[in-house]
C-alpha cells in the first residue's frame, strides 16, 4: 500500500486555479479582492491564510480599513433601493440563477471548505448541498410566505428599508451563510456579508462571485470586527444584522445594538446536553452519538455535555467507550491511490493549531481541579500523510465531573471534547443540563415517554428531543434559543422571510426579546 499523498484534482492549488478560472474578477495575484458596488476591488492590507489541513500558507485576504467598510455599507444602501422595487419575479429569476452556478461549482466549493476549514469530502458535499436544497425549498414557498403571516391573515410583505448585514462563524459559510443570504436577497433586500476571521473566505469569494454574475446586490468584505463594526452593526443605513458566533462577541454586538432599535437575530453558543434517565436503549443512543462526532463537534448543535444517573453510569460507559474509541480523524483528502475515493471520516483538523492549544489547556484545567480523565484519544499516523504538520488535530476526550472552577463546567467546547456529570435526582439532573443559561438545542434520553416529556418543559434549550438529538433544521423547521444562547427574532421557515421582510404596523416578531416570552412550536 503507497503511503497516503492528495490526489492532483484535490491539490488546493488545483482547486483554487478551477476557482479563479470560474471567476477571475474575485482573485488578484494570491489575494482575495473585496466586493462592494457591484464590483471586485484590489484595497486593504492583505493577511496569509493557513490551512489547518497542513499547517502551509494557502492564500491571502485584504483586510480593508473602516472607511472602505463605511462606503462599501453605502453603496450596498443604494443598490438596495433599487432591488427592493425588482418584483418577486425577477428575484425567483437571478436567485434560481445563482443556486444554478453554484450547483455547478458544487464539487469546487466542497474542495474548498476542506481545505480552508478541514471538513471531510462527505460533510462538505453536505454543506454545500443543503445550502442549495434549501434556497430551492424558498423558492417554492416564497410566494406564500411574502402573502401571509404566521397566522394565515393575508397582507404582503415587504423588503427591510436597507440591506441586511450579515456576520457568521466559519464553520458552515454555505449552508449557514450562504443560504441565509440568498432567502434575504430573494425577499427583497439587499446583503453585505464578512468573511469570517479563520476560515471560509475563499469559498465565500467564489460563492459571491457567482451570485453577483447572477445579478443580485452582494457585498463581501475582509477586515478585523473591532474595525469594521460600526459600519457592519450600527449603520442607520442597514435593515437588520444576523450575527452567527460566541457569546463573547455576540454580547458585544448586542451592545452596540441596544440605542439602535435595529432588527437582529444572534445566534450564540450554549452548552447543549443530552440528559439520561431511566434508559435501556442503548444501541440506538451510540449510533446518535458517533454521528454527533461529525465535524469534531465545531457546530454550534453540538452535544457536548452528558448528564446521567448514576445508577446508569456503568451501562453508559460500556455503551459510550467503545463508541469513542471507533471515530475516524485524519487528513480529509489524502488518498493511497489517486483514483480512490476521497477517505471516509467523522472528522479532520479543528479550525486551527491555536483552537487545539486552547482546548488543551481547558482539559489540564479541568484535570488541575480534579476533573476525572474517561478517554483520551490519539491520532492515528496511518491517516495522514508522512511528515505533515498535525497541529490543528485533536483527538476525542472524555472527563467525567469537571469542576465548577473549570471553564469545561460551563462553557461550549467547541470541539471534540465531552463532560460528563453524575446526578442523583431529577432536579440536579435538570440543573446541570441548564448549567450554561440557556442552549440551541437539548435531549432527553428516557424509556418512559410521559416522564421525559415531562422533564423536557423544563430544559432551557429551544429544541429539546426525546430519544434522539435535535439541529438547527432545514426549511420549515424554526431555529432560535433560550436566554444567554440567542437575542433578537427567531428564524428558520417563514420566521427567516418574516425576520427580513415589513408586515403590518405594530407586528411583533418571535424571537428572545425583552419581555418578549412568545416561541413558536418546535417539537
Amino acid at each position: 500500500m503507497q503511503e497516503l499523498h492528495v490526489p492532483d484534482h484535490a491539490s488546493f492549488t488545483a482547486v483554487l486555479g478551477r476557482a479563479a478560472q470560474r471567476a477571475p474578477e474575485a482573485f488578484a495575484d494570491g489575494v482575495l479582492r473585496n466586493l462592494y458596488g457591484g464590483g471586485w476591488h484590489e484595497v486593504g492590507d492583505p493577511a496569509s491564510l493557513v490551512s489547518p489541513v497542513d499547517g502551509t500558507s494557502v492564500t491571502s485576504l485584504a483586510k480593508v480599513d473602516a472607511p472602505t467598510a463605511q462606503q462599501a455599507v453605502h453603496a450596498a444602501a443604494e443598490a438596495h433601493v433599487d432591488w427592493s422595487r425588482i418584483p418577486l419575479a425577477e428575484r425567483h429569476a437571478r436567485v434560481t440563477a445563482a443556486v444554478a452556478a453554484l450547483a455547478d461549482a458544487r464539487d469546487d466549493l466542497a474542495l474548498l471548505l476542506a481545505w480552508e476549514i478541514g471538513k471531510p469530502w462527505r460533510l462538505a458535499c453536505a454543506d454545500v448541498d443543503r445550502a442549495l436544497d434549501g434556497v430551492r425549498w424558498y423558492l417554492q414557498e416564497i410566494d406564500r410566505m411574502l402573502g401571509t403571516d404566521v397566522d394565515g391573515r393575508p397582507y404582503d410583505r415587504t423588503p427591510l428599508p436597507g440591506p441586511v448585514s450579515n456576520i457568521a462563524s466559519w464553520n458552515y459559510p454555505m449552508s449557514v451563510q450562504v443560504h441565509a443570504e440568498l432567502v434575504q436577497l430573494l425577499a427583497g433586500n439587499a446583503v453585505v456579508a464578512k468573511t469570517p476571521t479563520q476560515g471560509g473566505a475563499i469559498t465565500l469569494t467564489l460563492a459571491h462571485a457567482l451570485m453577483v454574475r447572477a445579478g443580485l446586490p452582494v457585498t463581501l468584505l475582509s477586515g478585523d470586527g473591532a474595525t469594521l463594526s460600526d459600519a457592519l452593526v450600527r449603520s442607520p443605513e442597514l435593515g437588520a444584522l444576523a450575527f452567527v458566533g460566541g457569546r463573547s462577541n455576540g454580547g458585544r454586538v448586542a451592545a452596540q445594538l441596544v440605542d439602535t432599535g435595529k432588527r437582529h437575530f444572534l445566534e450564540q453558543e450554549g452548552l447543549n446536553a443530552w440528559g439520561i434517565w431511566k434508559f435501556t436503549d442503548w444501541d440506538t443512543l451510540a449510533a446518535h452519538l458517533h454521528k454527533g462526532y461529525e465535524y469534531g463537534k465545531q457546530r454550534c448543535t453540538a452535544y457536548p455535555r452528558f448528564v446521567i444517573q448514576r445508577d446508569l453510569v456503568d451501562e453508559f460507559l460500556g455503551m459510550y467507550l467503545p463508541m469513542v474509541a471507533s471515530l475516524r480523524c485524519g487528513h480529509p483528502v489524502a488518498v493511497n491511490q489517486d483514483d480512490d475515493p476521497l477517505p471516509e471520516l467523522d472528522f479532520g483538523p479543528l479550525i486551527s493549531a491555536a483552537k487545539v492549544a486552547e482546548l488543551n489547556t481547558k482539559v489540564d484545567e479541568a484535570l488541575h481541579w480534579g476533573a476525572v480523565p474517561l478517554y483520551r484519544g490519539t491520532l492515528d499516523p496511518a491517516r495522514f500523510i508522512p511528515g505533515q504538520d498535525t497541529s490543528a488535530y485533536h483527538a476525542p476526550v472524555a472527563l467525567l465531573a469537571p469542576p465548577g472552577a473549570s471553564r469545561l463546567m460551563h462553557e461550549e467546547p467547541f470541539g471534540p471534547v465531552d463532560t460528563i456529570v453524575v446526578v442523583d435526582t431529577e432536579a440536579e439532573l435538570l440543573a446541570q443540563m441548564n448549567a450554561s443559561n440557556g442552549a440551541l438545542v437539548a435531549s432527553i434520553a428516557c424509556d418512559d415517554a410521559d416522564l421525559a416529556t415531562e422533564l423536557t418543559e423544563h430544559v432551557q434549550a429551544f429544541k429539546v428531543g426525546i430519544n434522539k438529538p435535535r439541529s438547527r433544521g432545514d426549511k420549515a423547521e424554526p431555529f432560535g434559543g433560550r436566554a444567554a444562547s440567542w437575542k433578537g427574532a427567531f428564524v428558520g421557515g417563514a420566521l427567516l422571510v418574516q425576520a427580513v421582510t415589513q408586515g403590518p404596523p405594530g407586528e411583533r416578531l418571535y424571537g428572545n426579546f425583552p419581555g418578549d416570552t412568545r416561541y413558536p412550536e418546535t417539537s
